[in-house]
């Protein structure tokens, strides 16, 4: 007898599993669409067999939000669009299918979407807006190697902002580098890489998700190949000639008051006149270049 009841709950507890969307878990399907995009999460109310006094579809957002309802039998749909403070205004809309339609997509938007009648589920969508990738950008800072010789090195720096569940990665041609990978939502990522100073192949750095991918290039013959003076030494050397300058303009002034030559006046003019060119004229330099194409 126990083992007649046991076979018997067994039964019973198999067929309530089996019945997808009315008993038991709702497979979990995964939609993606690029931000800026419409969606529509497909389903048919029609052909869920349900208790006839089941009329009300509800569209759920994160399980708890209810931001979409339809009756089966007069066909009345509603959005709500003053849930989650409007986040979905003007944005969502039902057919007669109980179908849901999400017009210009936002990152805001990824999470599950249930459909339930009563309190059965009858289906779960995880959506996955990607947003638009922007053009990495490559910066390249030139210092002295560390080593004991005399050549230098030239450090890359491949940054990207406001990314969310993306990779970064350094490519040689088509060989990888380096590569890091985050799941974060809007963060900012910067991957180094270290090259030879006389490298001459070309390097690239590709930021990407599942869903597209953005190109930089770097070719190290471009543009920077060589590092230029620093600043400070530039203006301490401006300083010095200037200082050698003044001394000369004066010693010569002296000169020409004891002697009254032409000649050194002459001179004396030739070198005011370059002091005044070398004093006044501003030095602009730079020890980083950055690329985005």
């Amino acid at each position: 007898m126990a083992n007649k009841i046991f076979s018997i709950f067994i039964f019973f507890f198999l067929s309530l599993w089996s019945v997808s969307g009315v008993f038991g878990d709702v497979a979990v399907k995964s939609v993606s669409v690029m931000e800026g995009e419409s969606v529509t999460l497909n389903i048919d109310v029609n052909t869920v067999e349900t208790d006839e006094t089941d009329d009300q579809i509800q569209w759920r957002f994160r399980h708890n939000f209810l931001i979409a309802l339809m009756y089966r039998q007069s066909g009345e749909k509603t959005v709500y669009n003053d849930t989650l403070d409007g986040r979905f205004r003007g944005r969502l809309k039902l057919d007669q299918t109980g179908s849901l339609t999400i017009t210009d997509t936002r990152t805001t938007d990824s999470g599950l979407y249930t459909v339930k009648i009563s309190n059965n589920i009858l289906y779960t969508f995880n959506l996955t807006v990607y947003a638009r990738l922007s053009v990495p950008v490559i910066s390249r800072n030139c210092s002295s190697s560390s080593s004991s010789s005399s050549e230098q090195s030239c450090s890359l720096l491949c940054s990207v902002v406001n990314v969310s569940a993306v990779s970064v990665s350094w490519f040689r041609g088509h060989s990888l580098l380096s590569s890091i990978s985050v799941s974060d939502l809007n963060i900012s990522l910067s991957l180094p890489l270290e090259v030879e100073y006389q490298d001459k192949n070309s390097y690239s750095c590709v930021l990407n998700n599942s869903f597209t991918n953005q190109t930089a290039h770097l070719d190290i013959r471009g543009p920077c190949h060589t590092c230029p003076v620093s600043v400070s030494l530039i203006v301490l050397v401006s300083a010095a000639a200037g200082s050698l300058l003044i001394v000369a303009a004066v010693r010569i002034f002296c000169i020409c008051r004891k002697r009254d030559l032409e000649g050194n006046w002459q001179l004396l003019n030739r070198i005011t006149f370059l002091l005044y060119f070398i004093m006044v004229t501003p030095a602009y330099t730079t020890s980083s270049c950055s690329w985005t194409h």
